[in-house]
């Protein structure tokens, strides 16, 4: 049995751990604090939550926390970010990855890589949109080991 990713990189702690570390230092960026400075105290929480159900983990962001794929594309509407913004949200979580300690494997790191540039890209284009192009009943993406078909898009 091939566990998840959720399960390979350590569960929803290890997750929160990473998201916990990475938002104290988005923060502290001079050209990321000022998108996040009005984020909610339990935004790290979510998002690792969010990540953890995408990398087929419990469903704790469309459960417990009450999200949905469309509600989290929605909070990208409008926020007009670009690709030096994008690049620098990158370095700092997967520098975070490595303060932690998250696997470094070549197949996990290349999952995870996959993942957070697909994300943070899509997040640019939402981030430059007025209207949701995601539907409210969209299913949650799936991301997994590189097996066929990829993530689901939401489109």
């Amino acid at each position: 049995m091939v566990p998840s990713l959720h399960e390979w990189l350590g569960g929803t702690e290890r997750l929160e751990q990473l998201t916990t570390l990475f938002y104290k230092k988005v923060l502290s960026d001079p050209l990321l604090e000022p998108v996040f400075r009005h984020m909610a105290p339990e935004h790290a929480r979510h998002v690792a939550h969010f990540i953890g159900e995408v990398f087929g983990g419990p469903k704790l962001y469309t459960g417990t926390d009450g999200g949905s794929h469309a509600g989290m594309v929605a909070h990208h509407l409008d926020k007009h970010l670009d690709e030096t913004k994008r690049r620098r949200w990158m370095s700092l979580l997967l520098e975070s990855a490595d303060e932690i300690g998250l696997p470094d494997d070549p197949e996990f790191r290349s999952a995870l890589l996959g993942y957070l540039e697909w994300g943070s890209r899509i997040a640019v284009l939402n981030s430059n949109a007025v209207e949701n192009p995601i539907q409210s009943d969209a299913p949650m993406p799936v991301w997994g080991w590189g097996e066929p078909g990829g993530p689901y898009t939401g489109g």
